[in-house]
């Protein structure tokens, strides 16, 4: 964890290797250091809000990589997989029927799109992030990628906001 003012004093480099444990897309973390300083935490959630969405999609996929399955055991080390472990705590405990749905909604997502199926888990139970994922198999790839970047902003944020406290 870092103040605000900490982190804006830092150089540009290790202000962006601060950031990629909120998010792992390196693009990203150079474009908001190099925006510093910001006079608020508001001001630099909005930033990257911002520059999430202007992103290539290309530019996106480390981050995408960097996350763990909803429901798969998370095994790494870390600020950020602890996040992800509090995060994802909902798919944790759940019944076995819903538990083998969800790595069958993981596989047929990464099958359709690509890349890892992403939601901002925080107090979703494992039946709602299944019901998302089901949902979303359903979109084309313009209104799914759209999706993604929304869901990714609202995790960025939210570990934004613990690193800064």
């Amino acid at each position: 964890m870092i103040a605000l003012a900490d982190w804006n004093a830092l150089s540009p480099a290790e202000a962006a290797q601060e950031l990629v444990v909120c998010c792992a897309a390196p693009a990203w973390a150079l474009a908001l250091a190099e925006e510093r300083p910001f006079p608020t935490t508001s001001e630099m959630l909005d930033s990257s809000d911002r520059v999430l969405t202007a992103l290539d999609w290309v530019d996106l996929q480390p981050a995408l990589a960097a996350h763990p399955r909803i429901g798969e055991r998370i095994r790494r080390q870390g600020a950020e997989a602890d996040w992800s472990r509090r995060e994802q705590a909902g798919a944790q405990d759940t019944d076995d029927a819903t538990a083998r749905a969800l790595i069958e909604a993981n596989e047929a997502y990464e099958e359709r799109f690509g890349h890892v199926f992403l939601i901002f888990a925080t107090g979703k139970s494992a039946g709602e992030m299944l019901a998302a994922a089901r949902e979303r198999l359903r979109n084309d790839e313009i209104t799914e990628q759209a999706a993604v970047r929304a869901e990714l902003a609202k995790i960025t944020r939210l570990r934004l906001e613990r690193l800064l406290t």
